[in-house]
């Protein structure tokens, strides 16, 4: 995967995978030869699933099509929801979205609030394995530099309606990582002076658009703009401290390597991340 891939190349993998996620429903089975749109297939049967939690109508989450008053503009921004796709323009078939890369053996939209694309914000935060005296290790095989990023076990990620993306990045990594929500006013002060010096550093977009998502369905689908934020001295994050918030879990520095197991495509974009530092990614020689 490179940043700036076609990302049809992709034939849908997590997408097809069951059971679905926090559930017993198992997909309708799409085998790789008819994942695509373009190929006909009159006895495709999805299985129809939507969350109860989603269902319930919390405030992040759309009403079901048909409903009273609920008249989206798919493809388009409708008023502080942004429905368009990274991708471009998808298409709506009785009036609902259709998955721009294919099938995925469910309709509905499973544990998605918004019909169509539902937009996240990954920041990667990085920073060179120091030893004791501040020196950058190297891997005793590759002989590149260690990069290290921070993990974050996490529920969501997603971009609040209205919000722009840097501001969007900015609070997910102080909610998750640092636990804003539960800081006094000094102490948020000083963590967002360190934050704005660490989000006005040196910067990338890793990948932009549709995420293999084990959540996405054939009417929602998760996108995510991902953007590596690195800070090469190791000063700014040594004086924020890490700790999990109420989205996330556990939070910790993990070095960079190919053994690494993350969520959804985020393995992808961290590969792509030490290739672009010239840091350390295969044991091999």
């Amino acid at each position: 995967m490179s940043a700036c891939r076609n990302w049809k190349e992709k034939v849908h993998i997590k997408a097809r995978t069951s059971p679905y996620p926090g559930s017993r429903v198992e997909r309708c089975e799409v085998p790789n030869n008819k994942v695509a749109w373009s190929v006909d297939w009159k006895d495709y049967r999805p299985v129809e699933y939507t969350a109860p939690s989603v269902l319930a109508g919390p405030q992040w989450a759309d009403p079901e099509i048909g409903a009273k008053d609920f008249s989206p503009k798919f493809n388009e921004m409708d008023g502080q929801v942004d429905r368009r796709s990274l991708n471009g323009l998808y298409v709506v078939e009785n009036g609902r979205p259709r998955n721009p890369v294919g099938r995925t053996g469910i309709v509905g939209r499973g544990l998605l609030g918004r019909w169509g694309p539902n937009h996240a914000a990954d920041p990667l935060i990085t920073r060179w394995k120091r030893d004791g005296s501040g020196n950058k290790l190297a891997h005793s095989v590759s002989g590149k530099n260690i990069l290290q990023f921070i993990a974050i076990k996490r529920k969501d990620g997603m971009v609040d309606p209205g919000e722009k993306l840097s501001a969007a990045l900015k609070r997910e990594f102080g909610e998750e990582a640092l636990n804003s929500l539960q800081k006094t006013p000094a102490e948020k002060e000083e963590m967002e002076e360190q934050l704005n010096r660490l989000f006005n550093q040196e910067n990338f977009v890793v990948y932009k658009g549709y995420v293999d998502d084990p959540r996405n369905t054939d009417n929602a689908w998760m996108e995510t703009e991902a953007v590596n934020y690195h800070d090469e001295s190791g000063e700014v994050m040594n004086k924020l401290h890490l700790e999990a918030g109420d989205d996330a879990g556990k939070v910790k520095w993990v070095d960079i390597s190919e053994k690494l197991k993350l969520y959804a495509s985020h393995a992808d974009f961290v590969k792509i991340v030490a290739e672009k530092r010239g840091a350390h990614w295969r044991g091999d020689p």
